[in-house]
């Protein structure tokens, strides 16, 4: 039995995506869900499990339309979903209301459900929230039946506020495979059996890494599964080392060196971190250039030597300043304020 495990889709989010990309983000997130689609169909995919979030929020009708005409075009493979916290199924949801295909398998029910498929031997387990957050160990206390030769388990959560589980007990619950959705990076809880497949695309600055899905196979000799990336692209996180020598020109070179290697195509968070000369003023806004960058953060500070200055200060207001900062650690928030304040001090003087 073949399947595609995919979960945190996001479908009408709008991710943060840089001058470049913010218009079509959001399209994305649909295209990547229609090439996974195409993959089940091309290997003729048994089943596609879908672990919560497949939209963003409540979903719009004209949404589900979509996504359901989109499931349709699969002649083979039948689509099994939860709903996760994000597309809760709350008391106006459409998701109550709405008519899937035949080859659709919505398990909505707040407790325990299963969609049988007596043709490849295998039932599939699940429920989906019905509020934002379930603070409840619900997986702690389920346990694979026995109904068919293979048991799959669709989980949503993992974090104090949404389904919390013990993964020990997990393991032991008997299911084949356990499907998991809500953290955004893939993790392997348990090799070939219980598995986060992580966002299909990135949705927020902070989902770093790669991203995509799980492809799976259960036979008489157990369930085999390999983890295929499949984002259109990253976003990267890049920590950029300053040196009293640095300007912004020198900073800007380096940065357009960094993103060169990681690939234009990415999205980039920049941390300027370390001294510069205390005469430099960082123009971050110029470092930017025409690359994607979401945001540039100067966590930089003047390359003063306090003790020179304090010596030759002693009797006015900047002395007296330094000196109530003495022993401070660098990179606390009383050196920073000691930078800065002195910073302000001699331009002021200026």
């Amino acid at each position: 039995m073949k399947f595609i495990h995919i979960a945190d889709v996001h479908l009408g989010a709008r991710p943060d995506a840089g001058p470049l990309y913010s218009k079509a983000r959001p399209r994305e997130l649909w295209d990547t869900f229609e090439r996974v689609l195409q993959v089940c169909e091309d290997e003729q995919t048994d089943l596609l499990l879908i672990a919560g979030d497949l939209f963003h929020r409540q979903p719009l009708v004209r949404e589900l339309k979509e996504a359901d005409y989109l499931f349709s075009e699969l002649t083979h493979t039948k689509v099994v979903l939860i709903a996760g916290n994000h597309d809760y199924i709350g008391k106006d949801s459409n998701y109550r209301t709405f008519s899937w295909g035949g080859n659709v398998y919505p398990l909505f029910g707040q407790r325990l459900q299963y969609a049988d498929f007596p043709e490849l031997q295998t039932a599939v387990y699940g429920l989906s929230y019905h509020t934002r957050e379930i603070s409840r160990p619900l997986y702690d206390t389920v346990s694979a039946p026995g109904l068919r030769r293979y048991e799959i388990l669709l989980a949503h959560g993992g974090d104090e506020k949404h389904i919390p589980f013990d993964r020990r007990i997990l393991e032991k619950s008997g299911f084949d495979y356990v499907a998991l959705g809500h953290i955004h990076k893939p993790q392997v809880l348990q090799e070939n059996q219980m598995i986060y497949s992580g966002a299909l695309e990135p949705v927020d600055k902070n989902d770093t890494g790669k991203h995509g899905y799980v492809k799976g196979m259960i036979t008489d000799h157990g369930v085999q599964t390999q983890w295929v990336p499949c984002a259109s692209r990253e976003y990267i996180h890049l920590q950029i080392p300053v040196s009293r020598n640095d300007t912004t020109g020198s900073l800007k070179k380096r940065v357009a060196e960094q993103i060169s290697e990681y690939g234009n195509e990415n999205i980039y968070k920049i941390v300027l971190d370390g001294k510069r000369d205390q005469n430099v003023s960082l123009d971050t806004e110029r470092m930017a250039g025409d690359w994607n960058i979401l945001e540039i953060l100067d966590r930089t500070s003047p390359d003063y030597d306090f003790e020179k200055l304090r010596a030759e200060n002693r009797d006015s207001i900047l002395g007296r300043y330094i000196d109530r900062f003495r022993g401070c650690r660098e990179g606390s928030v009383e050196y920073q304020a000691l930078c800065e304040g002195v910073e302000a001090l001699l331009s002021s003087r200026q």
